[in-house]
């Protein structure tokens, strides 16, 4: 049986590749990997504590771990069993890529937003750094160095393209874990008409942020509605749940772990800040505010298609290891394999 390697990362891109095998597993001998790197600076800012807060090290390394071993997938650290016979590998990033993967075909899975990118991730670009470099997922998905990127819809298809990837190689699917977001709306859930801010981890990836004037500012927002935050899984509990409490209305809630799509679906409003689940709230009607300028995101859309993103994507991986076999997309996969 062919080898194809999922390289999981935090707990969305994790559950997204779970998703993903389920279409593959019983016709293809599959093994999983926490995110890593055999890159000597990457490892070496590794071993320096600089990507504790990050899919590479820490909590968000530990979880997608501790996610793979409880449902019993097989699991190649690393790629070490298996570094040389893997055929096919599905990421969610293409910012560090290890070297013996290069000549392997790779599939790339967009997980969720894409940071915008500023002053110094256009440096970054500008001098051909690894993409990691930027500090934020500014520059994911602008390699070109896989074979197919999957785009959570055709606003994401152009943007990765103008990034720098070729668009013959961008396949619009919509992405698991967020091409559904209607089956939200059947929840249990308790609260309702509450105003829900979705805070991101911008401290825990070294940014600057004031957030007691953030918080006051949701709180001006709420107009004496009542409130609940609800964190980033990355953010440091304690803290946040502390600036929160002591600058907002007695009676607010805050959360660190649950369905923040259920929570958005009895919201009457949303507020975040660079976070993805923006999409959720937009597409599910919702009064929303973000970072991000509105329009520009509703331009982003994500594919809603019931949840058989997970199933398009594995059907493009089986394409790619049978590339004679007739497809929708044998004109794209013909494109490459003709001109190698």
């Amino acid at each position: 049986m062919k080898k194809i390697l999922f390289i999981a990362g935090s707990m969305n891109q994790t559950t997204q590749m779970h998703k993903i095998y389920m279409h593959l597993k019983n016709d293809y001998d599959c093994y999983f990997t926490p995110f890593y790197t055999y890159n000597p600076i990457g490892m070496f800012m590794k071993w320096a504590g600089l990507f504790d807060n990050t899919i590479l090290a820490g909590r968000i390394f530990n979880n997608a771990l501790s996610y793979l071993k409880y449902h019993e997938l097989q699991l190649d650290y690393k790629a070490k069993k298996y570094k040389n016979e893997y055929e096919l590998v599905f990421m969610c990033t293409d910012m560090l890529v290890p070297n013996h993967l290069k000549n392997v075909k790779k599939v790339w899975v967009q997980e969720g937003m894409i940071d915008k990118l500023n002053t110094w991730g256009r440096i970054v670009k500008f001098l051909g750094l690894p993409g990691y470099f930027a500090g934020n997922t500014a520059l994911n998905g602008s390699t070109n160095i896989c074979d197919v990127y999957c785009a959570a819809s055709e606003g994401f298809a152009n943007y990765i393209s103008k990034m720098g990837t070729n668009r013959n190689k961008i396949i619009v699917t919509g992405t698991p874990n967020m091409d559904n977001f209607s089956v939200a709306l059947n929840n249990n859930f308790p609260h309702f008409k509450y105003v829900l801010v979705c805070s991101s981890d911008i401290r825990e990836l070294g940014g600057s942020e004031n957030r007691i004037d953030f918080i006051k500012k949701c709180v001006q927002k709420a107009k004496g509605r009542k409130m609940i935050f609800k964190l980033h899984p990355n953010e440091k509990f304690e803290r946040a749940n502390n600036e929160i409490l002591d600058n907002t209305p007695s009676g607010t809630l805050v959360f660190q772990e649950g369905n923040t799509n259920e929570m958005i679906a009895n919201c009457d409003e949303l507020i975040t800040q660079w976070s993805t689940v923006v999409f959720v709230g937009l597409a599910l009607g919702k009064k929303v505010d973000s970072y991000f300028d509105i329009n520009f995101l509703k331009g982003l859309s994500m594919v809603q298609n019931g949840g058989k993103s997970a199933q398009k994507i594995a059907q493009i991986g089986r394409e790619l290891l049978e590339p004679k076999k007739s497809s929708i997309y044998k004109r794209i996969f013909n494109q490459k394999y003709e001109a190698a």
